[in-house]
């Protein structure tokens, strides 16, 4: 699937019981797809709408491990049943999000196929947890049905990122519609990291380097984090440091600078440019200065 140029465009958000942490009806102009958004705790409610008695597919979304997000995907012919089942077979999940089509069109193989691609996605960009053991089969569709499902594919993936969900979009991908002039290191307690602070968050960059040894005092989450980035591979030993393999991206830049040095660090005062400026002087200057 070809990368698209960003355009504007409208979406609709119906909240059904008018709350906006309720159940939520996500719509595009021009799009025959249609998202349902819902809470576990509001299964009862969400189970018994329309939307959710058609093919489609689906994300579970919730806390993993201490400190890092999961994903699973699936698909199913009939999406009610199949997120009922996970009601009692998953406990990790807290919200789902559920994508169907409002013509009918979407049907068996194309609902398969969206599921292929997204959990490669998922794997591929290596943000979240995913809780997909393993990638599916690619399955058969003749060419033009391949094209309409990467279209519906194409949309999702602008929705996506709108409800929170940003599994699907390496680090990469997010670094490259920034200012590369603002780019920002670390140097402390034998770290040493390149990055740069995003609307959403803090990317560290591939080749960063992480300590080994952690502080006595690092807290529980940290750890959890750090070794999670080592099991899958985010992180890599060298036998003197741990080497980012990829760009990744942090919800903070504390977050970022606590994973580089194996403890607490404040990200604002820890990351500078290349001539020492810090990123709390950036952004107190970006905000006018000092309140």
């Amino acid at each position: 699937m070809t990368t698209q140029e960003a355009r504007p465009t409208s979406i609709r958000i119906f909240l059904t019981d008018g709350l906006p942490d309720g159940i939520r009806i996500i719509s595009k102009s021009n799009w025959i797809g249609q998202a349902v958004v819902a809470s576990r705790s509001q299964l009862g409610e969400v189970l018994q709408r329309e939307e959710l008695n058609r093919p489609g597919v689906y994300t579970l979304l919730g806390p993993g491990q201490e400190g890092a997000f999961q994903v699973y995907i699936g698909e199913a012919d009939i999406l009610r049943e199949r997120i009922k089942q996970h009601a009692t077979g998953k406990d990790f999940w807290t919200q789902f999000v559920a994508f169907s089509s409002t013509d009918g069109n979407l049907n068996k193989a194309h609902v398969r196929y969206l599921e292929f691609r997204l959990i490669a996605l998922a794997k591929e960009a290596n943000q979240w947890e995913v809780g997909n053991s393993a990638v599916p089969a690619k399955p058969p569709l003749s060419e033009a049905d391949r094209a309409d499902a990467d279209w519906f594919l194409s949309e999702m993936l602008i929705i996506f990122p709108i409800l929170g969900v940003d599994a699907f979009e390496a680090a990469t991908q997010v670094k490259q519609s920034t200012d590369t002039s603002q780019d920002l290191y670390l140097h402390e307690r034998g770290a040493e990291g390149q990055g740069r602070e995003i609307k959403d968050g803090f990317v560290v960059l591939k080749g960063s380097k992480a300590r080994l040894k952690e502080t006595n005092s690092i807290h529980a989450n940290m750890r959890e984090l750090r070794r999670q980035l080592i099991d899958r591979q985010v992180m890599a030993s060298d036998g003197t440091h741990y080497v980012f393999t990829q760009d990744f991206r942090f919800s903070s830049p504390s977050t970022a600078a606590g994973v580089l040095v194996g403890g607490a660090a404040n990200g604002r005062l820890a990351w500078k440019t290349k001539h020492g400026r810090t990123l709390k002087a950036i952004q107190d200057d970006r905000a006018g200065g000092e309140l």
